[in-house]
């Protein structure tokens, strides 16, 4: 067996798993970001240097996920700590024995010398909706069936660990649609829910899922809280009308929550999964990341469409303020889950 080795992400090396290139143009800001590194060990190790093991033992993790199946289920911050978790790893695995394939919404990381698989499905709301579709899903008038996950839920089951999230499409700022029907019915039978009400409807949905498909003697369940957003530097008390782009420092108020974030989603998180008759992890990246204005792609990120000279002489008008650079905050977020996985 190899030497237990602590992985550091290099963009490169990751990339030459032939398959991440599409998501790694996405979030990879190498060529532009600023190195996160050492505030993100001193972010991490500070709070919890009780642990006494903060660094990330690639190896190690093969080892424990050796002959299993790990599983992200969620929307596209789901998909950016997938991706971060297979460059933390890759390394530690000879290039022969590595692969990665997409079929449909499944994504598939192959660890082959450890029989092992790391994979990310995509379900943002993780019951069934009309953004299901893995490449189009940018629809403004979004729909959800209610409780119905069985349509997802089939490609969980067999899972060693899952790892849950939800909340980014759920901030429409409206009541949610929910579907009382299905999709194929012509006549369509919608009511409106608070949201709050609605997420905690399918947060129940997947609690019980959980209760009757896994078994908490073999495997785990973790969900991931609500990733922040950084569209308006007011909100941080900057009065210049920026956003994300061009920030270098963190926020230093360690009280700081944005107005983005709901904590009365953070609230029906915490209720349903603590009732939850199978123990759910819950991973709270929130507040931590609430801090990192610096860490999101900003520009630093493949542009999908041709930029306009108008969003060319105002950099600020197509900064991503939602998503994640890599390497960056996310590893963290990794760093917690690794904890709460193998150091309960």
């Amino acid at each position: 067996r190899t030497k237990p080795t602590s992985v550091v992400w290099q963009s490169a090396s990751c990339m030459s798993v032939a398959v991440a290139t599409t998501i790694e143009k996405m979030l990879s800001c190498m060529s532009g970001c600023y190195g996160f590194n050492t505030l993100l060990i001193f972010m991490l190790c500070t709070p919890f240097s009780h642990l006494k093991k903060c660094s990330f033992n690639a190896t190690l993790m093969l080892e424990m996920l050796r002959g299993k199946r790990m599983l992200f289920v969620g929307d596209s911050l789901n998909r950016g700590q997938y991706v971060s978790l297979v460059c933390l790893l890759h390394r530690a695995i000879p290039e022969s024995s590595k692969s990665m394939e997409t079929f449909d919404s499944l994504t598939v990381f192959r660890a082959k010398d450890y029989n092992a698989t790391i994979e990310f499905y995509w379900a943002p709301f993780l019951a069934e909706s009309n953004s299901d579709d893995a490449v189009v899903h940018r629809v403004t008038d979004r729909i959800v069936r209610g409780t119905a996950i069985e349509k997802h839920a089939k490609f969980w089951k067999g899972a060693d660990v899952v790892v849950f999230n939800t909340y980014l499409w759920w901030m429409t700022g409206q009541k949610m649609k929910i579907l009382q029907n299905s999709f194929e019915d012509q006549n369509k039978d919608i009511k409106e829910m608070e949201t709050e009400d609605a997420y905690g409807m399918v947060l129940n949905a997947v609690a019980k899922w959980v209760e009757n498909n896994m078994d908490p003697k073999s495997s785990r369940a973790f969900f991931v809280t609500m990733s922040p957003t950084h569209t308006q530097s007011k909100d941080w008390g900057d009065k210049s009308d920026g956003n994300c782009y061009n920030q270098t420092n963190p926020i230093k108020d360690l009280s700081y929550w944005g107005p983005g974030t709901s904590k009365g989603l953070m609230r029906v998180i915490g209720e349903v999964f603590s009732a939850s008759k199978v123990p759910v992890g819950v991973v709270n990246i929130t507040q931590l990341s609430e801090y990192r204005k610096d860490a999101h792609t900003q520009i630093y990120k493949k542009q999908w469409n041709p930029l306009t000279p108008e969003q060319i002489a105002n950099p600020k008008s197509y900064a991503d303020c939602t998503h994640w650079c890599l390497p960056g905050l996310q590893d963290t977020w990794n760093e917690l889950l690794y904890a709460k996985l193998f150091f309960p």
